[in-house]
């Protein structure tokens, strides 16, 4: 309980007295930077120099003037990328499904498991960016993205209760597997550990120590979870919507894909710009840590694919999968400006490209007509 006493305010400003300077004004930036602070009534325009991703002074509250406009812009391609799992039929996947002979033992296996780890890690991709990353991010433009993509992600969340529901499968134990199931929750469990102590209250970005500790939290969720180990989950979903089976749910993770595509441009756009705006933060010795990550991250995919897959089907198997995910690994790295951590690798799933090209009206498992309206545009990963 908070103690608002006399006393209390005594003592509370007893001990401010004696701190250094710079921890006695801590509650201070943060309140700037997370725009919640007094109002300073004669504080002058905002100026485009003084705005930055982390340890901004200038007002958080004032979207304009723009600095970053590739920020405002994914915005956009977001808005007009706007899509509801309800507005995709289920009825051929409910046949499917329900057909004794529709699927194999593994194929319904690596169904199950793609939506388990699913329904769960787009609520852990929510919570980072409201609880971690919006805090410390201090950019409004990109804030105005980050509470777009919040909004996709309980969109995401929405389409695996709407399969459940269709298919009739064990709510609990499709949304609890990331707690029962070792291969998802060792992924789980080592993305959150990278957002734990960022939401802790005290935490605040003002030493390099805390800089890196915030882009190790980007780079979890961006560049690996979003940006890699989602990768392997649509590579299995969309193989099955190639050979017209779960077509619904393929057409589902197609749209989920092309948002997720935007989310990781968009955080590797933040990290390149944190990067350049703080040099000293992208040491020789963080960038290995950094591929380590990555390295480690690759691991956990594998073991996911092994228990997924342990035979295979359709043309897919745990060892494509790794491949896959060792090609994929190798051009995260290039684009924050990394070595690569594996040899080089070809990637065995060249038709993914064409699950992410929004220059056609049509998607490939020609179920509906799509438009988008700013497709041609977007740069996908």
């Amino acid at each position: 309980m908070l103690d608002f006493s006399e006393t209390a305010t005594t003592a509370r400003q007893e001990r401010t007295r004696f701190m250094p300077q710079s921890f006695a004004a801590a509650p201070a930036a943060l309140s700037e930077a997370t725009g919640l602070g007094t109002i300073d009534r004669h504080g002058g325009r905002v100026s485009v120099d003084e705005k930055r991703m982390i340890n901004c002074r200038a007002d958080v509250n004032q979207l304009l003037p723009l600095k970053y406009k590739w920020a405002w812009e994914k915005y956009l391609a977001a808005c007009n990328n706007h899509w509801m799992p309800t507005e995709v039929s289920m009825q051929a996947d409910i046949a499917l499904w329900k057909s004794r002979d529709g699927l194999s033992e593994d194929e319904r296996r690596a169904i199950k498991r793609n939506l388990g780890f699913f329904a769960a890690s787009e609520s852990l991709v929510a919570n980072n960016i409201v609880l971690a990353i919006y805090r410390h991010l201090t950019n409004p433009e990109c804030r105005q993205y980050l509470l777009r993509q919040a909004f996709e992600e309980a969109v995401h969340t929405h389409t695996f209760q709407y399969i459940v529901e269709s298919l009739g499968l064990d709510e609990g134990e499709l949304f609890n597997m990331y707690r029962e199931v070792p291969s998802i929750t060792d992924k789980a469990a080592w993305a959150i550990k990278h957002t734990q102590h960022l939401d802790d209250p005290d935490f605040k970005i003002g030493t390099p120590q805390a800089g890196q500790a915030f882009l190790r939290d980007l780079v979890a969720f961006y560049v690996i979870f979003e940006g890699m180990w989602f990768y392997t989950g649509f590579a299995q979903i969309l193989s099955f919507g190639r050979r017209n089976k779960m077509a619904g749910i393929a057409e589902q993770y197609q749209y989920i894909l092309r948002d997720e595509s935007i989310h990781l441009n968009f955080g590797i756009d933040v990290i390149n710009q944190i990067k350049s705006e703080n040099p000293h933060l992208w040491t020789s010795a963080f960038q290995e840590e950094v591929r380590n990550m990555i390295r480690e991250a690759a691991e956990l995919e594998a073991a996911y694919g092994r228990d997924t897959m342990p035979r295979g089907f359709l043309g897919l198997n745990a060892a494509l999968c790794e491949q896959y995910m060792h090609f994929i690994a190798n051009r995260r790295c290039a684009q924050i400006g990394l070595t690569p951590v594996f040899p080089e690798a070809e990637n065995p799933f060249p038709w993914m490209s064409e699950a992410m090209d929004l220059k056609k009206e049509k998607n490939f498992f020609e179920t509906r007509i799509i438009e988008y309206q700013n497709g041609g545009a977007l740069d996908w990963g």
